[in-house]
């Protein structure tokens, strides 16, 4: 009776938790028209694609998914190595430093010098109108290196003693005998970095103002508030024949679509490391 009431509520919290995606998909496929009508749930009720199609018909559309796919791998590449390597120099017992190198770190966490210090900084640095600044300033991340130095701390010492022994370098140490063995945690915090970098927009906003170096989220987001704008063109005419088919409705569930897919694609693959990740680093002695 337990296994039977428990699947139930099981298939019932997994129908709420899929059901405003399902909805999403619909209202992207359904005519803009018939969908300001509303009543729209798991299907769509006139199938078009005139959304997804004036989303591709956006000649930039391409060139920001470049730099979003670009900013998503050299950001989490970068970002998951130098975290890694910093949560391994503050769990290394016989480094006199790491408990201040942790606690300095961890102080970033709740203190931090605001947004206009911060576009100063970067300005200053020369990091405006380049795409260093989408990577550089998260190659440390104090959360993140709290949840790795966890999970490392729990790796037996004498494989790194016998390694220093046979003369091997702590970077050494790091690449060939640390990140094969933490690969659960590693491709954990991939996925949240990943999904950060993907989904960041506001930072292309105030760091890119000339707009070349724009991510698909912006290019996405400036499209959106195009057609949410129709009502103030003002030859109303030529905009019913550009998105006589369309609504903002529709082009908002089709953006949202578009931006989930990647990561619902690339999830799955990391799902088991994600959980091992996570779980491992947590258990302690």
């Amino acid at each position: 009776m337990f296994d039977k009431v428990n699947l139930v509520l099981m298939i019932g919290f997994a129908s709420i938790m899929l059901f405003p995606f399902l909805n999403i998909i619909a209202l992207s496929l359904n005519d803009g028209v018939d969908a300001a009508r509303g009543g729209i749930y798991l299907w769509p009720r006139e199938f078009s694609l005139d959304s997804y199609k004036v989303l591709f018909q956006n000649e930039d559309l391409l060139k920001g998914f470049g730099i979003s796919i670009l900013r998503v791998v050299v950001g989490t590449v970068t970002g998951v190595l130098c975290t890694g390597l910093l949560a391994y120099i503050v769990s290394v017992k016989h480094f006199s430093g790491r408990k201040f190198m942790r606690l300095l770190f961890v102080f970033t966490m709740f203190f931090s010098g605001g947004l206009i210090p911060t576009y100063l900084l970067f300005m200053k640095l020369g990091l405006s109108n380049t795409f260093t600044v989408y990577w550089l300033p998260a190659l440390f991340s104090p959360f993140f290196m709290l949840l790795m130095a966890s999970y490392i701390q729990n790796l037996p010492d004498s494989i790194f003693e016998s390694a220093r022994m046979d003369g091997c370098s702590e970077l050494r140490i790091y690449f060939q005998i640390l990140i094969p063995m933490s690969i659960p945690v590693f491709a954990a915090i991939a996925v949240f970095s990943a999904v950060g970098h993907w989904n960041s927009w506001f930072d292309v906003l105030i760091y890119n103002p000339s707009g070349e170096w724009d991510t698909l989220q912006v290019y996405l987001r400036r499209l959106l508030l195009e057609v949410e704008a129709i009502q103030q063109v003002q030859d109303l005419q030529l905009a019913y024949s550009k998105y006589r088919n369309i609504s903002p409705i529709t082009l908002r569930a089709a953006t949202t679509v578009l931006v989930t897919l990647p990561i619902i694609f690339v999830y799955p693959f990391a799902q088991k490391y994600f959980v091992g990740g996570i779980t491992l680093g947590s258990v302690k002695e």
